[in-house]
């Protein structure tokens, strides 16, 4: 008996050292042949047609099918099933392109799935994922995580509910409760997908994303980690520590600083008295530099309780006022007892060209080219300008127009200067000259100075009763017009006077208007969007 036994064991041990030391092949009859590489340890026991043949390897085990090769403490083949299962510190070697560990792993070889469980760790050297539960595909490369999954590619960081990553593009659709966390960024979203080689993100669900004091919300785009450029659709929403963006789509290249927005942009800094406010189809703007360029119809609103500043024109530039003063001579037009504005939010200009309308409840005003400054709150408009008050027309060559709490405060004209005060629609008191400083309080016009060589003056005098009773043209080196409630009330001259009073029924009214009279009230903008 003990004879027999030890012939037992004898076949037992050369078994056991066959395996250990040449590969042997299992032809199965289902699927593709899996080949027993290795193991210390040896078992074949078979259950009868129902069941199977199993094959047990035990101690260091190694099996391949084609190009993939399985590692394990101990693994066990279901010849009949062609299914096998492993235990204890597995490695899947996927052509030598993916690597995957775990402590449990069922793998259906007909199918070439592969069910791993524990410790799950899947890498392609770039990335690593890991999970509790992963199901891979060795035909199509794609892995499935549903209970919760990391992937570390580099300093990123991205976690979620649900994970599906597909190996032969590298890319990972990540869902349910996705949190990506890099170096300067952080994105929360519920559906994310992220590709591994070029390592830009795209978004296709509502997303948030915040770097450093910049919070972004989107339901459409991609971002290149690498490069850190960006775009964003579907009416993305920008919140920075001094501005709020909107536009139809944003792209954004945070290497260089630049954005390109397009599409309803709508830009708010957030300073709300003092600050602006500007809407554009179009616009470019540089963070680094503080710079911004708007076309396609922009509006910049000078932001004011109850009476902002419209204005328009074919293109706005804006930039710090600082920068400019480094290379350019800025006139100062303020004088000694003006408190020039210190607030961060003043330090600013912007340029309009081509077609420049500003409204303003108090204040209107045409011009081809614009140059303001939120410091000293002063308007230079150039080029055919004109500003009206409510009846009350001024142009020239070049308007300066100063303001005070967004409201007129005073106007100086420089050459063919002209006022026309609009009496009714065939009457109107003008004045002109070389230079005209015009006066305000409380928005209206209160005085008008007019130097000239001459100066000219034509005046509409009026009874009590507000009629008329004769019109009176004259001219000096200086001519003064006080007004109250939009009329003129005192006409003053002074130096070289001379004139005629004409009666209303004796005179040509057009023969006597001054140079350059032209009431052109058309131009005139009739609200903040102007629109006819």
């Amino acid at each position: 008996m003990s004879r027999i036994l030890l012939i037992i064991l004898l076949v037992i041990l050369s078994g056991t050292m066959l395996y250990a030391q040449q590969p042997i092949k299992d032809t199965l009859s289902v699927g593709k042949i899996i080949n027993i590489i290795q193991s210390e340890r040896y078992n074949f026991q078979d259950m009868g047609d129902t069941a199977g043949k199993f094959i047990s390897l035990v101690g260091n085990a190694k099996v391949n099918q084609g190009k993939t090769h399985f590692n394990a403490d101990s693994i066990v083949l279901n010849q009949k099933s062609n299914i096998m299962e492993a235990f204890g510190n597995i490695h899947i070697n996927d052509a030598d392109s993916i690597h995957t560990y775990s402590q449990y792993v069922k793998y259906l070889g007909k199918e070439k799935k592969a069910f791993l469980n524990n410790k799950v760790k899947l890498t392609d050297g770039k990335g690593v994922l890991t999970t509790d539960n992963l199901e891979y595909d060795v035909n199509t490369k794609e892995g499935i995580y549903l209970n919760g999954g990391k992937l570390v590619n580099g300093k990123t960081v991205l976690t979620s509910k649900e994970g599906y990553y597909h190996g032969n593009t590298r890319d990972v659709t990540f869902k349910k409760k996705v949190l990506l966390n890099g170096p300067d960024y952080k994105i929360t979203t519920d559906t994310l997908l992220y590709n591994i080689n070029t390592d830009i993100v795209t978004f296709v669900c509502p997303t948030r994303i915040k770097t450093g004091k910049r919070t972004i919300k989107t339901s459409e785009g991609w971002y290149n980690l690498k490069n850190k450029q960006a775009w964003f659709g579907s009416r993305p929403v920008i919140d920075d520590s001094s501005y709020t963006l909107v536009a139809d789509s944003i792209h954004f290249n945070d290497s260089t600083g630049m954005g390109r927005l397009r599409g309803k942009v709508i830009y708010c800094s957030k300073d709300s008295v003092g600050g602006f406010d500007l809407t554009a189809g179009y616009l470019d703007i540089n963070k680094k530099t503080n710079t911004l360029l708007a076309t396609d119809t922009p509006i910049l609103i000078i932001k004011q309780n109850k009476d902002s500043i419209y204005i328009t024109a074919d293109t706005l530039y804006g930039e710090p006022l600082d920068k400019l003063i480094k290379t350019t001579k800025v006139p100062t037009l303020r004088d000694s007892t003006y408190k020039v504005s210190t607030d961060s939010s003043s330090n600013r200009y912007f340029r309009g060209y081509h077609n420049v309308k500003i409204f303003s409840d108090s204040m209107q005003a045409v011009g081809d080219s614009m140059f303001y400054s939120l410091k000293d709150s002063i308007f230079r408009l150039f080029t055919n300008p004109i500003v009206w008050t409510n009846d009350n027309q001024i142009m020239g060559d070049t308007i300066y127009m100063y303001t005070w709490h967004k409201k007129p405060e005073k106007m100086r004209v420089i050459e063919n200067a002209t006022a026309i005060n609009k009496l009714n629609e065939k009457y109107f008191n003008q004045v002109s000259g070389n230079v005209i400083n015009a006066f305000f309080n409380n928005g209206e016009i209160s005085h008008i100075y007019t130097k000239g060589s001459p100066a000219n003056n034509v005046y509409y005098a009026q009874d009590e009763h507000n009629k008329y009773i004769g019109v009176n043209k004259s001219s000096s080196d200086v001519i003064n017009v006080y007004m109250a409630n939009n009329k003129a009330e005192k006409v003053t001259f002074i130096n070289n006077l001379e004139g005629t009073m004409y009666p209303m029924g004796q005179v040509n009214h057009e023969d006597i208007k001054v140079r350059h009279f032209k009431w052109d009230e058309s131009r005139k903008p009739k609200n903040k969007f102007f629109k006819p």
